[in-house]
């Protein structure tokens, strides 16, 4: 005898019922003991069994106990408890959480103690009821079920139109511990047994505003870095501050008409206001103008003087008659003897890039009022560096080996030991300065070459009083540099020679991190021409920090000249940032919301055929990431954390995260979303470094915490966590923009 059965597909349900009658109509299915042939008819929408046009089941529980037969019990405690049960599915929404609970436990302690076969029709309804209400304690309270209940199980999954946007959202937190990274602590000393590493980036000079060449190779290098450091929870001090003394600085003054002080005080403000926007997280940013430098320096000066690696020579100097004041190098302006450009500055040519001697300039002149320079000449200190090639020699192969330099840092400085060193003017006549400790240069100042690397040492002793902590102890702390290339040697040769005359045991160099010129639109950045962009040009451009950040990583002149171009900023701002990483974040967190009403669901990644796999291309990626990173390769970095996202969009392209999947395929859903929201946090973390309020934002969505960059990828977002609404990460920038910008700053290109 044919009869007809169908399942329960009302849309306005509640979920549990709908599941409850989907899973007793299964087991019906399964447990039919009549001799009849079933068939389900997919036109009805609510539960039923059709035996001919005059005999149909409109109940559930009916239609399981007519297809298994049995009829027995009816009026025990039981069957009436088995209708109890239904009856908090009914009106659950009305039934505190306690009395679910309790009925729960009910269930589970008295009525359903084994479920094993055979199996009467009163204990499946039960365990139907109960399953609805739960499913995942009485799937860890029974691990095993008979085979007729597992089908019947994955039959009502599937069926079930799944609605969990009901479900209560309570703001619970379920993240795996041991994951997260240390605090900072108010003032960071180096610590035993730990990996401690101090980093510092140039100075920048204070008397000017920082373009976007000067920031990528300095200080955004170096606090990518660092974050990355942090991130990995290694002991680490991040030191910068404004570079204050110097020619440089006095003859700015003359120029704007104001005291040198009042001067590095508007530029000091500028360049800490600029970092702040660029989000540059410094431990500490100071200035080089302080009690501290004065006694530092003068005190190595002091040390080299009693180690007889100083001595007096006469120097010829080029001086102003007009503003009565001797020229700093750069200062100096004229035509390049080199390639014949007008507008070389005395220390070198920015049209050929060939070092020059002021001397050497042709027609020189005053860059501050035109002034044709004097020679002169004036007694100066020379620090000997002839005496200290060989201990320089041997420690420069020692720490660009183990320290790993950059290239480029190991050419610039061979090419200084190649020539064999000289001695070296480190005073000069100014005011503006650190002054000579020894009477008879007491007019005279520490030349700013030789004074301005002192400048990290003074300004950790403004951070923190035990600043020999860090600057005096290697056999424990390893120091990080990052600059352009055209500070090398006094990184590589001055400053480290003076620290080895001392004879004090002084904490050197360990790696040395250098880029090469950030190129403005095929030409070089310049202030005076209106030519490229400014720290405060970014700002105003409306375009977030995290953008400026990302794209600068992304052209950082690691090994050769990079160039800065407005339609590459723009295509990959619109093309990766908004379309790979945005749009996995977002369409996942979206997805999340709109399903499961913001809740991770406990999810089993098993249920994930390709997990391994995916685990695996993770897992090198991460490995992949550390090793560049360790190594200071930002761009590489990026460019695989970058890849980690397009995994994940391939991820949940791969497995179809849709409506149908969720409906249809609920398991297998669920582990999308908890793996895929697990890549998300992974991802969060590995930006970190380069777009942090970026990193921000996408904890804020997961309601997480921030975790450190692991190893291996782990399932730290658990099941039962609830997740914030999805925020707009980037925006998409009009390609109109680009011309706009191109000719606000374009200027007039050499």
């Amino acid at each position: 005898m044919p009869i007809q059965l169908s399942f329960d597909k009302s849309k306005n349900g509640d979920h549990a019922l709908l599941f409850a009658n989907n899973l007793k109509i299964a087991l019906a299915i399964e447990y039919c003991t009549k001799d009849v042939e079933i068939s389900v008819n997919d036109d009805f929408k609510e539960p039923q069994l059709l035996i001919s046009d005059s005999a149909r089941l409109f109940d559930a529980n009916s239609i399981l106990r007519y297809a298994k037969n049995d009829f027995e019990g009816l009026n025990s405690a039981e069957s009436h408890y088995s209708l109890s049960s239904l009856e908090v599915i009914l009106h659950k929404k009305d039934v505190p959480d306690q009395h679910i609970a309790e009925c729960i436990s009910k269930s589970l302690g008295v009525y359903l103690k084994s479920i094993e076969e055979p199996i009467s029709a009163t204990k499946l309804i039960i365990f139907a009821n109960t399953y609805a209400l739960n499913p995942q304690h009485v799937k860890e309270h029974f691990p095993n079920l008979p085979e007729k209940v597992v089908k019947a199980l994955l039959v009502a999954e599937k069926i079930t139109p799944r609605n969990l946007a009901a479900v209560k959202k309570t703001g619970a937190v379920r993240i795996a511990e041991g994951h997260g990274i240390k605090p900072q602590e108010e003032s960071i000393l180096p610590k035993d047994n730990e990996r401690n590493i101090l980093i510092t980036s140039a100075l920048p000079y204070v008397n000017n505003v920082p373009h976007l060449g000067n920031i990528v190779g300095s200080v955004l290098s170096a606090d990518i870095f660092a974050r990355y450091c942090k991130a990995r929870n290694y002991n680490s001090l991040f030191i910068c501050g404004t570079d204050e003394y110097g020619t440089a600085t006095e003859t700015k003054a003359l120029e704007e008409g104001v005291s040198p002080r009042e001067l590095c005080d508007k530029y000091h403000a500028i360049h800490r206001d600029v970092y702040k926007w660029f989000q540059i997280g410094f431990d500490y940013f100071g200035r080089t103008t302080t009690n501290q430098q004065t006694e530092i320096a003068q005190d190595i000066f002091l040390k080299l003087n009693k180690n007889n690696l100083l001595e007096e020579q006469t120097m010829k100097q080029l001086f102003c008659p007009v503003h009565k004041g001797f020229l700093a190098d750069r200062y100096v302006e004229g035509t390049c003897p080199k390639c014949g450009y007008e507008d070389a500055r005395g220390d070198q040519c920015d049209k050929c890039g060939a070092l020059l001697d002021p001397f050497e300039l042709i027609n020189p002149r005053c860059k501050l009022d035109n002034g044709v320079p004097e020679i002169r000449y004036s007694d100066h200190i020379f620090l000997s560096l002839d005496k200290l090639e060989k201990r320089i020699s041997d420690w420069v192969e020692k720490s660009s080996t183990e320290g790993n330099w950059s290239k480029n840092s190991k050419t610039i400085t061979q090419s200084w030991l190649k020539d064999g060193l000289k001695p070296r003017c480190i005073t000069r006549d100014l005011v503006w300065g650190t002054p000579v400790p020894l009477e008879k240069f007491n007019k005279k100042v520490l030349y700013v070459w030789f004074d301005a690397p002192i400048g990290y040492v003074s300004i950790t002793a403004n951070y923190l009083k035990d600043w020999e902590k860090w600057w005096k102890n290697p056999d424990n702390v390893k120091l990080y540099q990052f600059m352009g290339k055209d500070n090398v040697p006094f990184h590589t040769v001055i400053f480290p020679g003076s620290q080895l005359g001392t004879g004090d045991k002084w904490t050197l160099l360990h790696h040395l991190n250098t880029t090469e010129y950030l190129q403005y639109e095929g030409g070089k950045f310049s202030k005076s021409r209106g030519i490229g962009v400014f720290g405060n040009n970014a700002q105003e451009s409306g375009v977030s920090a995290s953008v400026w950040r990302y794209y600068l990583a992304s052209v950082r002149p690691e090994s050769s000249d990079s160039h800065f171009s407005w339609d590459d900023f723009v295509a990959r701002n619109n093309g990766e940032l908004l379309a790979n990483l945005g749009n996995f974040v977002n369409r996942l967190i979206k997805f999340v919301n709109a399903k499961y009403n913001g809740i991770v669901p406990v999810y089993d990644e098993k249920n994930l055929s390709g997990f391994a796999s995916l685990k695996q291309n993770v897992d090198e990626i991460l490995k992949s990431y550390i090793n560049e990173m360790e190594q200071a390769h930002e761009r590489r970095g990026l460019e695989l954390a970058m890849s980690l996202s397009a995994r994940g969009n391939q991820f949940l392209q791969e497995n179809k995260l849709d409506n149908s999947l969720f409906s249809e395929f609920p398991a297998k859903a669920d582990a999308v979303v908890g793996v895929g929201l697990n890549l998300i946090y992974v991802v969060a973390s590995l930006i970190g470094p380069y777009m942090p309020e970026t990193t921000e934002k996408i904890y804020k969505m997961l309601n997480a915490p921030a975790i450190r960059i692991e190893d291996e990828f782990e399932l730290i977002i658990l099941g039962g966590h609830n997740i914030n609404k999805a925020e707009y990460l980037f925006q998409r920038i009009d390609e109109k923009q680009i011309e706009e910008w191109r000719a606000k700053y374009g200027g007039k290109q050499v």
